[in-house]
């Protein structure tokens, strides 16, 4: 698989902490043999990681994201293998190989009045990697559990998902932003203003958006548009939490849809826009649950987080994403 470094069992041995007397998840999940196509292996999920922070600092955003990949890995890999997870389901794939594209982006000086434009154009070269590799998964009639990097990559999940069902997808996107932001170059708040400008994106639903970093004219380009719903955070009451998500929900279940989680939507998660206002990390997971059980959900992509010290961040997305699986074939 090109753009791809795949891994196995040798490669993740440095992750793993056995213990006599248990089973984690990583002495039990599949890898790709250098021989087999995705379609030959029995699994139903595909995990990979984009290890990239170009297209947040193209949005003037924090960078830190490259590192969210390996902080998940940590913790994934030592979660036990139980009653409640058939980890025979799970094919690690490995990574999108960014790096020719990363030292690219450490080359550009922050000083050059293109600077941003620069990354920019690195940031198209990924979407193109990440596109090949979500299609060539979903073609196999796997699902990509996508972890890393930022929201940028929405894009390629996007592009590639299209391409794959030869169809424009829909995407429910929990996040504190719309990233709708004008096509002038890509950058990861971008993502799905290209992706609807290409022809790759459907119906577009968006919870939790928050009212102070919303421009007004997306405002108004949302509320014109019939393809475009919105949950305002400030708007949702939080015993009806459950409710308004389903409205959301609804809004795009009846078609192929990604499932999109921007981490800034979770308050104090460590981001590359912290805040310290938003959904708990535990009502995120009830939100990823119940997606998950929808016949028509085709991705999860997991994105902007970075990993902290002094937080658990792999922990969290390790969550998050087994929540997911569990759910999906529940």
């Amino acid at each position: 698989m090109q753009h791809v470094k795949i891994y196995s069992e040798k490669h993740l041995s440095r992750y793993l902490s056995p213990r006599k007397g248990e089973i984690k998840l990583g002495e039990k999940v599949k890898f790709l043999a250098a021989a087999e196509g995705l379609a030959k292996t029995d699994a139903n999920f595909v995990i990979f990681g984009i290890p990239e922070d170009i297209g947040v600092r193209a949005n003037y955003g924090k960078p830190g994201t490259s590192n969210a990949w390996e902080a998940f890995l940590n913790a994934f890999l030592n979660v036990q293998h139980n009653r409640f997870l058939d980890s025979g389901k799970i094919l690690l794939l490995g990574e999108i190989d960014t790096s020719e594209e990363m030292e690219k982006a450490s080359y550009i000086d922050d000083s050059d009045p293109n600077y941003h434009q620069k990354l920019g154009d690195l940031t198209e070269r990924v979407d193109e990697k990440v596109s090949a590799v979500v299609k060539e998964i979903i073609s196999a009639g796997k699902i990509p559990v996508i972890i890393g990097g930022g929201h940028n990559n929405a894009y390629g999940n996007l592009k590639g998902a299209s391409e794959a069902f030869e169809n424009p997808v829909n995407v429910l996107n929990i996040d504190a932003h719309t990233d709708l932001r004008t096509t002038d170059y890509r950058h990861s708040g971008n993502g799905f203003s290209y992706a609807l400008k290409n022809g790759f994106l459907n119906r577009y639903s968006v919870f939790g958006l928050h009212q102070n970093y919303t421009p007004e004219y997306i405002f108004e380009e949302m509320d014109k548009a019939g393809e475009i719903h919105y949950s305002l955070f400030e708007n949702l009451q939080k015993g009806d939490l459950s409710f308004h998500f389903q409205e959301n929900l609804d809004f795009v279940k009846d078609g192929k849809f990604g499932l999109e989680l921007d981490c800034d939507v979770i308050a104090w998660f460590p981001s590359s826009a912290l805040t310290p206002t938003g959904f708990s990390l535990n009502e995120v997971r009830e939100f990823v649950r119940i997606a998950a059980r929808e016949n028509n959900c085709c991705y999860l992509h997991v994105c902007e987080a970075i990993a902290k010290g002094d937080f658990p961040t792999g922990k969290a997305l390790s969550f998050i994403v087994t929540d997911f699986l569990k759910n999906k074939y529940s």
